[in-house]
């Protein structure tokens, strides 16, 4: 154990991402209790630009570089984030240190008129600002109309209750983290909606070169949810994938075996691949290859690339 007597976590100022952060310094000074841990709040580009859908500006990469850089300056020593905020590949010179373990891991429906998606009625618009979510919605109820919807937990809850929405459809661990739970109307299974790679888990990101910080964070890292999500970002790293891309993966372990979801959709859910695998929770990032390879196997390069395309055209 370290002998430091100061830890710094930076993090975003949104409610969710303080009640991260405090939950991690809750953590630590549990297990160290001589040492005085502080948050450095701090507004990302991602928080600040709230009128284009992130898949235009940049993808979720803009809610972790203004920490990346405090790290690097030496103002902050750790940054706590939902792990499917974290791009695939880390800039040199970091590492994750830890992931936590996984809080509810599935998307929820939230309405004031309707009980679930399967009620909604033809042309009812629903809210949110992931493509995976709005492809696997389309492909399943194509009568629906998907409309952009950003900002805080806070923020999407209210434009939900102005009546901007029919309904919307957010994270369930975010909402229970918050203490929104019974603002959920349906939690919607997998099966339904696969969730995001490395949601509903907190990851916490240090310098590689802090072998100290490594050492001391090792305790909070949950080995099972790591094994998962380690499968479900080398997937979508397989694919290049960001929130750019509609896709989707969910691990699940047993037995020390590792069960492996994964999909890649267009975005008006015209499209949808699916495909699983399973192996040792001894090697998930295989686990997570394979799947990788699957999808490719079966087109999944081809709508890859339309995307990257069609992207590149509207930025020329």
């Amino acid at each position: 154990m370290s002998t430091r007597k100061e830890l710094v976590i930076a993090s975003r100022e949104s409610a969710l991402a303080m009640w991260q952060a405090e939950h991690i310094r809750a953590r630590l000074s549990e297990l160290y209790p001589e040492l005085s841990v502080r948050i450095l709040g701090m507004t990302t580009k991602g928080d600040q630009l709230l009128d284009s859908p992130l898949s235009r500006i940049g993808g979720k990469g803009l809610f972790v570089k203004e920490l990346e850089q405090a790290m690097q300056e030496g103002r902050a020593d750790i940054a706590v984030h939902s792990m499917k905020d974290v791009p695939m590949e880390l800039p040199p010179g970091f590492a994750l240190a830890a992931i936590g373990e996984r809080e509810d891991p599935r998307d929820a429906f939230l309405s004031h008129k309707f009980a679930s998606l399967a009620e909604l009625p033809p042309g009812s618009v629903v809210g949110t600002s992931s493509l995976r979510r709005q492809s696997q919605i389309l492909a399943k109820y194509p009568h629906l109309k998907i409309e952009m919807l950003r900002g805080n937990v806070n923020t999407r809850l209210r434009k939900l209750d102005e009546g901007q929405y029919d309904a919307i459809i957010l994270a369930a661990a975010g909402l229970k983290r918050l203490g929104f739970a019974d603002r959920i109307t349906q939690i919607i299974e997998p099966e339904d909606s696969l969730p995001a790679v490395g949601q509903g888990a907190l990851g916490i990101e240090c310098r590689a070169d802090r072998s100290d910080l490594l050492q001391l964070l090792s305790p909070l890292n949950h080995p099972i949810t790591a094994a998962c999500v380690t499968a479900e970002r080398a997937m979508s790293l397989r694919l290049s994938g960001s929130c750019q891309v509609p896709l989707g993966g969910y691990a699940t372990a047993s037995n020390n075996q590792i069960i492996l979801r994964g999909f890649v959709a267009r975005p008006d859910g015209s499209t949808l691949i699916a495909e699983s695998a399973h192996g040792p929770i001894s090697t998930p990032t295989a686990t997570g290859v394979a799947v990788a390879e699957a999808l490719l196997k079966r087109g999944a390069g081809e709508i890859l690339a339309e995307l990257s395309d069609s992207q590149e055209g509207s930025a020329a």
